[in-house]
């Protein structure tokens, strides 16, 4: 079931198309990228999903209905811009901000300090906003982010500032949050993170979206029919064995012991155990040591379609 449907939204702002007929699909319990270049239309998009501000047409859905402004409380949104009231205690900023979610004093102070001592914290309780870094005051809003439990949580650019042991415990958290069946969608530029965590992904470019799908379907099929391999011995005879089969040859940079490496596209018409039959015949030229399909990286797939996508405008 789809926890969230974006259906053909437009937005402009004074002659400028923020989002030119937008669609897409959440499904419930998955971790949900939201990815492109700066000004695509992301943040517009973010936006219009918690209510802020709203779509000049199309409609957003929440859990099939059309949304409404009470559908809000089920929503924790984390912003880019990061927003704290610099001199209020810690704690009690945490508290004011769990309470405006619905939770009692009681309950929100007992549960903070569950979190805050299992982000390392909590001696910072009573020291006021503007004493804490940068990287711990974005710890202290992603957890009054979080906190009420929310069906659908919202991180725009969560990992910005954070090194890397951080950036490592708050991935570990959005997993365990997907884990208990809450629905994750993030705003990134870190296609690593994209990879670590997200299920699927809509790629924006241009306010239009140009790309959505499974992640581990878009890397496998991205270079569809193209396949490494790895070896010692000289590559030109290598490519030279392989030609019947490949139509195309791209030398790599060598693996971590020094071995060569090529990547090849299999010509039209090719079957894979045709190319597996010459790849072993190949083997009294060069030693093989490894053969397999090509994945590719969320970066090369944010890239090219970015590319041809703007080449095709």
């Amino acid at each position: 079931m789809d926890i969230l449907q974006v259906e053909n939204v437009c937005k402009a702002y004074s002659g400028h198309i923020a989002l030119d007929n937008v669609s897409l699909s959440v499904p419930e319990g998955r971790v949900y990228g939201l990815l492109g270049p700066n000004g695509a239309g992301k943040t517009t998009l973010i936006r219009i999903i918690n209510h802020i501000t709203a779509p000049d047409s199309g409609q957003v859905l929440f859990d099939g209905h059309r949304m409404t402004q009470n559908d809000v409380e089920h929503i924790g949104y984390l912003p880019e811009e990061r927003g704290l009231y610099k001199k209020m205690k810690v704690g009690e900023q945490a508290v004011f901000f769990a309470r405006l979610k619905g939770l009692s004093k009681a309950d929100a102070t007992r549960e903070l300090r569950k979190w805050f001592e299992k982000f390392d914290i909590l001696s910072w309780w009573d020291k006021k906003v503007e004493e804490l870094s940068k990287g711990m005051a974005q710890k202290v809003q992603f957890i009054v982010t979080v906190l009420h439990r929310p069906k659908l949580l919202i991180f725009d650019e969560p990992f910005s500032g954070f090194d890397p042991i951080n950036a490592n415990l708050l991935k570990e958290e959005i997993m365990k949050l997907r884990a208990e069946g809450s629905t994750v969608i993030f705003s990134t530029h870190n296609m690593s993170s994209v990879e670590e965590i997200c299920d699927n992904i809509t790629l924006i470019n241009n306010s239009r979206n140009i790309l959505s799908g499974n992640v581990e379907d878009l890397r496998r099929h991205f270079f569809a029919d193209r396949y490494d391999l790895t070896f010692t011995g000289d590559p030109r005879e290598l490519m030279l064995r392989l030609e019947p089969v490949a139509d195309s040859f791209k030398l790599l940079d060598p693996d971590g012991r020094g071995r060569n490496r090529i990547s090849l596209h299999v010509t039209a018409g090719s079957t894979p155990e045709a190319l597996r039959r010459v790849v072993a015949e190949a083997n009294d030229a060069v030693a093989l040591v490894g053969f397999a399909e090509s994945i590719a990286s969320m970066n090369d797939i944010f890239i090219r379609a970015v590319e041809e996508d703007s080449a095709n405008r």
